[in-house]
């Protein structure tokens, strides 16, 4: 495993990340998914980044049965990073990001995932209706407390990041460290919407959520076709995937794999790892599986070098232009 550090900052991120979206918790099995966590460890990943939200905090649970009572490992040699905003209750405050919702929501956290502090604690979007200062002091006030080490976002826009680095700097408050987009060859547009270079600007490293574009770019739905045991056949999994599979994606899942991972000797799900990782703002790209094998397949990317002559095929054959 090779590791990154996180933007300016200090700490340090193995270059893929165990995610548990739409997985642990949820959609596999307990054992499955201990496994997962133990190929994670003998890879050589430390950075395990989940959500509150996640099947109602279950992932959470999931995580800190798994890590701390199963496995018994050391808190230090791990990096956990979890999230807040999405409601999982009926509850008027159990949403957004204001300071009640925030310290209710991480000291909740706490508890699932068996840890007296985590590591990076992620605004999971941007919360127009709570005004930004608010948000940045009580992030501010968890760190000073020793209840979070960092504080990053989610999904936020360029502006939304400058605003918060405005806030932050005029009250003298800790700063967020990174932003978690959705990004793959199919989703580049971080690239060019101002995240990457505002994030360059201000320190903040990118730990990227759905680089295999939740599984599309493995191959698995290549002509169209939806395996019986894909994710996309689950009626419970497949509400982000529905309307991205297509034939003319998948026409190019296919031509990519023919016109130039065949020839590199290495899978699609590598290659699109390795394609985020290419981009130095990316401090880890964060990926999961459902069998432990998946894991360390996806470890391997961390070996791979695109070339330019192979990025631009790439854009080619995406229109990535």
């Amino acid at each position: 495993m090779k590791y990154r550090q996180l933007g300016k900052y200090g700490i340090r991120l193995s270059e893929i990340g165990l995610g548990s979206w739409l997985t642990y918790g949820m959609g596999v099995e307990d054992k499955t998914a201990e496994d997962c966590v133990i190929a994670a460890f003998e890879c050589g990943i430390n950075f395990f980044d989940t959500a509150d939200v996640y099947n109602k905090g279950g992932a959470e649970e999931a995580y800190g049965t798994i890590l701390f009572d199963k496995l018994k490992v050391k808190r230090e040699d791990i990096i956990i990073a979890t999230k807040c905003y999405f409601p999982i209750s009926e509850n008027p405050n159990d949403r957004g990001l204001s300071r009640k919702h925030i310290f209710e929501s991480v000291h909740k956290s706490l508890k699932r995932l068996k840890t007296d502090y985590i590591d990076i604690q992620q605004c999971h979007r941007y919360d127009e209706t709570t005004p930004l200062e608010e948000t940045c002091r009580a992030f501010n006030d968890l760190i000073q407390q020793g209840k979070i080490l960092y504080w990053g976002v989610s999904e936020w826009s360029a502006e939304n990041i400058k605003d918060a680095i405005y806030v932050c700097d005029k009250y003298n408050l800790h700063k967020p460290v990174s932003n978690q987009p959705q990004y793959s060859i199919i989703r580049p547009q971080i690239e060019t919407n101002g995240v990457i270079a505002v994030s360059e600007k201000y320190g903040l490293g990118q730990v990227v959520w759905s680089p295999l574009a939740q599984g599309i770019l493995t191959g698995k739905y290549s002509g169209g076709k939806i395996p019986a045991d894909s994710r996309a056949a689950n009626e419970k999994m497949n509400w982000f995937l529905k309307d991205r599979i297509d034939a003319d994606v998948t026409d190019k899942v296919d031509r990519l794999k023919a016109e130039v991972t065949n020839g590199m000797c290495v899978s699609l799900a590598q290659f699109a790892l390795a394609w985020c990782l290419r981009t130095p703002n990316v401090t880890s790209a964060i990926t999961s599986g459902s069998k432990a094998s998946q894991i360390k397949e996806n470890a391997e990317a961390v070996n791979i070098i695109i070339t330019e002559e192979t990025d631009n095929k790439v854009k080619e054959i995406f229109n990535n232009q």
